[in-house]
């Protein structure tokens, strides 16, 4: 029986900290696919990106159009089987190697977030054990019908009347709890996801939220300390990851993005999608100048039309349909911030990754808007990356390689999930074999 049927997504063995891997990473987006092989290899603590175990050099990239996706969401299998294909075949064939299972992004199916308590009693000092049962109350508490389990990652415990503790093995207590961070999505459309890639003769090693894995590649150590918010702006969703204290705590996502922005220009200019693109790209701007009025960008016919030449618009009438929509995606990630922790952080900056991000004046706007410092997010720390895949747009696949580094701070496995939701409590020996099992 799948584990979504028990609103669990596929999770991911621990990396060996002394021990080099090959990671595969696929950012399924609404306007293209990215497929990376990296290996990852064992290295000293440093001070700079300290939470990351490994080094991470990329072996094989490709990037291929989207199809069958809208909104982030699987909407032609077969379509989306094919594209799926093109990427993995290329990124194989450029790293030399066959890829068998990849960590998986997800940004649609509203994902949002919930904060959830549990506690067990101990006899008196907390050991590994009542770390396992405490964890697993908590994991109970996280299903929902409907929704999948993305990420289950404890915050804090408490022993007794004291909180705020990372670390409770060897304390004396009465009472032990956990607070745990739990971010689902809509279970649709996590199942038709590993779905389509599954088609491919593929294996989904793991689902990542989008916003928190651009969060894992882009966000420098200090930012997570003193609170941030992450905000991946891909083509069809706008989804946010915000840290306190180093922690992910917050998660939550609209379909609006970039795509949209296209299709105001299509419509504005009477031009083709595919050109719509293109402009934006090339003169996308949300500030006017001085010289907006007076320069002039040309605008392709569509076909059918009885034009024998472009027309020509002015930049200025070019941002009068970019801005509106613009603002109207930062108004609503304003507002989805004041109802998370992040309100609570006033010396917290805004990260900016995705695509829809790379807009002139984007910067500017943002920090107006949401009355934060806003800088564009960036891949950090990978090495072999093309020079074009060195962007804001390719944060979330970057990311995928960095998960895999802070999987073992999630609970729970799926497989001890299935045990428990039947009933089935394991021993020692069970426990003892699952630890060996998920760390050689």
């Amino acid at each position: 029986m799948s584990p979504l049927q028990y609103g669990l997504t596929p999770k991911m063995r621990p990396l060996a900290p002394r021990r080099s891997a090959v990671v595969a990473a696929l950012d399924i987006g609404t306007s293209k696919i990215v497929c990376l092989v990296a290996r990852l290899r064992p290295r000293p603590p440093q001070d700079v990106l300290r939470r990351r175990t490994h080094a991470i050099q990329i072996l094989g990239f490709s990037h291929t159009e989207a199809r069958g996706i809208k909104a982030g969401r699987i909407t032609g299998l077969a379509e989306a089987e094919a594209a799926i294909r093109n990427a993995v075949d290329v990124a194989e064939r450029t790293a030399r190697c066959q890829i068998e299972a990849l960590i998986v992004s997800l940004s649609a199916g509203r994902p949002s977030s919930e904060l959830l308590a549990a506690s067990v009693e101990v006899p008196g000092e907390v050991r590994d054990n009542d770390v396992v049962r405490v964890l697993a109350a908590g994991s109970r508490l996280s299903v929902r019908a409907g929704r999948a389990v993305l990420h289950s990652i404890p915050i804090d415990y408490g022993v007794d009347a004291e909180r705020g503790i990372r670390d409770p093995r060897g304390m004396l207590a009465r009472q032990f709890s956990v607070d745990m961070h739990v971010v689902t999505a809509e279970a649709a459309a996590a199942r038709n996801l590993m779905l389509a890639v599954e088609r491919c003769h593929l294996s989904v090693e793991a689902i990542a939220v989008s916003p928190y894995v651009a969060a894992l590649s882009a966000l420098a150590d200090d930012e997570a300390d003193l609170g941030a918010a992450v905000i991946d702006m891909g083509a069809g969703t706008t989804t946010m990851a915000v840290f306190a204290g180093g922690r992910f705590v917050h998660a939550d996502g609209f379909a609006l993005g970039g795509r949209h922005v296209t299709m105001d220009i299509a419509r504005g200019l009477s031009t083709s999608l595919h050109d719509a693109e293109r402009i934006k790209t090339l003169y996308g701007n949300v500030l006017t100048g001085a010289m907006d009025d007076r320069d002039m960008i040309p605008v392709p016919a569509v076909a059918g039309d009885d034009r024998d030449s472009p027309q020509f618009v002015s930049r200025a009438t070019l941002t009068r349909i970019i801005k509106p929509r613009m603002e109207e995606i930062l108004e609503l990630v304003r507002d989805r911030l004041a109802a998370s922790p992040f309100a609570s952080e006033p010396r917290g900056r805004v990260i900016a990754t995705g695509g829809a991000s790379e807009l002139t004046g984007f910067v500017d706007l943002a920090a107006r808007i949401l009355g934060r410092p806003v800088r564009i997010g960036r891949p950090l720390g990978v090495s072999g990356l093309p020079e074009g895949a060195k962007g804001a747009a390719f944060a979330v696949a970057a990311g995928l390689l960095v998960y895999p580094q802070v999987a073992h701070l999630e609970h729970f496995d799926s497989r001890l999930a299935l045990r428990l939701r039947a009933g089935h409590r394991g021993g020692y020996f069970a426990k003892v074999g699952q630890w060996l099992r998920e760390s050689f």
